[in-house]
């Protein structure tokens, strides 16, 4: 018996001693190795970059394309019968979390529905099963939309974050259980600076010539104290909402034809925050002034409270989330281009400061 079939097989009983990843190590379907073989849904947890194999009496399993977690899969062949699996390998804790935003959403924005949940037990991972929504991932919409299309898909995210600003939190913090308690276990407790500061002791910022880093702080300290009007008692500053906190194309479903916003995927980083981190995660690589002025303009329209110039405090906010990827240790395209953007934001002492050509970049 082959080691591809030795995996079907262990899929097929259901069996938990499955073969090991020395075993099951073959080039199946494409190019790309399996890399290791489980019992059940933790087969995905180490092959996640497998375009396709069969599990559970032949039932096709497929990584779904355009996020980063390498845990998120399609399963069935027919389009009517196909679900969407998430495997919480690393984050167990936070299956329940996204199942009850999910639930709690479902209604007021465009979400999967939920359809079957498990809880970590022995060596099997928590998963979500959700149904698999219509439309196609805005960033490759967005690489050949015409202006109209474009503006009216502005517009529509626009009224989705106004949506959002209007989900009101008592305070922030991170969720916790599927009550959605609040918590604030992993936060930072610091501000920016400090935020900055830890990332330029350990990692990729202490690679910075001393000259960008200064700029860096100088920006930081610009950034925070727009931000620190969060606490003057400013309603349109200080107010708590939920936030998606990676509101970016690749986690967004439009129709092409319509420019309806079919689907808001991957809540993951969910918290309660700032009305205006997901505006400026949205707008962090997408430029195009008619679609920046339709987001914009919509939101403001909209949404209950807002300061007169969203698009700075978006922008000051989104700084939390570049120092991350640009300070991190391991690359990706995402971090580099969030490095390139935030060296650029430094040296120019300018939040709104754009090094493309182009008004757009995908990671």
């Amino acid at each position: 018996m082959s080691p591809a079939d030795m995996c079907r097989k262990t899929y097929a009983e259901g069996r938990t001693n499955a073969p090991s990843a020395a075993v099951c190590r073959k080039t199946y379907a494409t190019d790309v190795p399996i890399r290791g073989c489980v019992s059940g849904y933790q087969w995905a947890a180490s092959c996640g970059t497998l375009t396709h194999v069969e599990i559970w009496n032949g039932i096709p399993l497929r990584p779904l394309a355009g996020g980063y977690s390498g845990e998120t899969f399609l399963v069935g062949d027919e389009a009517a019968d196909q679900v969407v699996l998430r495997i919480y390998q690393r984050q167990p804790e936070r299956a329940e979390v996204d199942a009850a935003l999910l639930r709690l959403l479902d209604g007021v924005l465009p979400v999967p529905a939920v359809l079957e949940t498990r809880p970590l037990v022995d060596d099997q991972p928590a998963v979500v099963v959700t149904s698999l929504l219509p439309g196609t991932r805005l960033d490759l919409v967005l690489a050949s939309a015409a202006p109209k299309l474009r503006v009216v898909i502005g517009h529509q995210l626009g009224r989705v974050l106004a949506r959002l600003s209007g989900i009101p939190m008592p305070g922030f913090g991170m969720f916790a259980g599927a009550d959605l308690r609040l918590s604030t276990d992993g936060i930072p407790a610091g501000g920016l600076a400090e935020w900055a500061e830890s990332h330029r002791d350990g990692g990729r910022l202490a690679a910075w010539q001393e000259h960008d880093w200064q700029r860096l702080r100088a920006l930081v300290d610009g950034a925070e104290t727009l931000l620190d009007g969060d606490c003057d008692g400013d309603a349109a500053l200080n107010r708590r909402v939920l936030v998606h906190s990676d509101f970016n194309p690749k986690n967004i479903l439009v129709d092409t034809e319509s420019g309806d916003v079919t689907g808001i995927l991957d809540w993951e980083f969910a918290h309660a925050g700032s009305p205006y981190a997901d505006l400026g995660n949205l707008t962090r690589f997408e430029r195009h002034p008619d679609f920046v002025e339709a987001v914009v303009s919509t939101f403001v329209e909209h949404a209950p409270v807002l300061v007169d110039e969203p698009l700075a405090l978006s922008r000051a906010a989104d700084l939390w989330a570049l120092v991350e990827l640009a300070g991190g240790v391991a690359s990706n395209a995402v971090r580099e281009l969030a490095t390139t953007l935030l060296r650029a934001q430094a040296r120019a002492g300018d939040l709104h400061a754009w090094p493309w050509e182009t008004p757009r970049v995908d990671p």
